[in-house]
């Protein structure tokens, strides 16, 4: 591997650890902001080369004009008065498994916090996919993501800590993601501090065919099941299931990417747990928008 090809393989692993972060806790919807893209297309691949890295169906970014008229009756106070008892919940236990086509599968543990900004700590485990395999060339087959409100942290493996100073800790400011791939990152910021399991809820509420699936027992638990269709090439789709207190517990998104289909399932337990989410020590904490300076990207 050339210098140059090293350089770019370790910046394009930074890229692909925050995209991963991103989309553990926001799935392919990610949140109801409207301003923007919600994936870094157009940067470099973990290949080396450029192009797109497959992008997430922007129907949840779509300008509120070409969005569904908002829902009403029925459905909508049922939805409604989901996501304000997901919302006042706080905080929940989250598993999550994602599929991005052929780049990227990934799945996701631990505790999640949204009362004063997102905190929590995920486990983030590479499970298959293009991308994945050059991780593991570089020692990064899991990492743990430490999410604060100003910004969130990735901890990658000692091969590529010795890449960037034997650092092992990347540090992602969510304002700094938004000029990532030349702005392609814009909406990085409020997915973020927008990532709540209600958010899902607020999506479905803009869908053109909300429909109440009708009764199933999830992981032991009776619930509601919902679902729903937004419009435009992505026909991307949102399922969640819903116990008898109005909380979530699982949540089906799927759409379409350059590299194939992407999908998040996620399943969410023990509403209101506590949650802690330390900063890693500075000397083992590299910047990202730094580490892409240093790099030469």
């Amino acid at each position: 591997m050339t210098g140059t090809t090293a350089r770019r393989t370790v910046v394009s692993v930074a890229v692909w650890a925050a995209l991963a972060c991103v989309t553990a806790c926001t799935g392919p919807g990610g949140s109801d902001d409207s301003s923007g893209s919600t994936s870094p297309t157009g940067t470099t691949s973990p290949t080396g080369s450029t192009g797109s890295t497959g992008s997430v169906p922007p129907s949840a970014s779509a300008p509120a004009s070409s969005r569904a008229p908002a829902l009403t009756g029925p459905s909508a106070d049922a939805l409604r008065a989901v996501e304000r008892a997901t919302g006042r919940a706080g905080s929940a236990r989250v598993e999550s498994t994602t599929v991005m086509g052929r780049e990227l599968s990934l799945e996701a543990a631990g505790a999640l916090g949204w009362d004063d900004g997102l905190t929590g700590t995920l486990t983030i485990t590479y499970t298959g996919g293009t991308t994945a395999e050059t991780m593991r060339r570089l020692g990064t087959t899991a990492m743990e993501a430490r999410y604060l409100p100003d910004a969130y942290y990735a901890r990658m493996g000692d091969e590529f800590a010795e890449r960037v100073g034997g650092r092992h800790w990347i540090k992602y400011v969510y304002e700094d993601l938004e000029d990532l791939g030349g702005g392609a990152g814009a909406g990085f910021a409020d997915q973020m501090r927008n990532t709540t399991p209600h958010q899902a809820v607020k999506l479905l509420l803009t869908a053109e065919d909300v429909r109440r699936v009708g009764e199933e027992t999830t992981r032991g638990r009776r619930t509601t099941h919902w679902s729903g269709t937004m419009g435009g090439a992505t026909a991307q789709t949102v399922d969640i299931w819903v116990d008898d207190r109005n909380l979530l517990v699982k949540k089906v998104e799927r759409g379409r990417t350059e590299t194939g289909e992407l999908t998040q399932t996620a399943y969410y337990s023990d509403y209101g747990v506590g949650v802690r989410a330390e900063r890693p020590p500075a000397a083992d904490t590299a910047d990202f928008k730094e580490l892409l300076a240093s790099q030469g990207s």
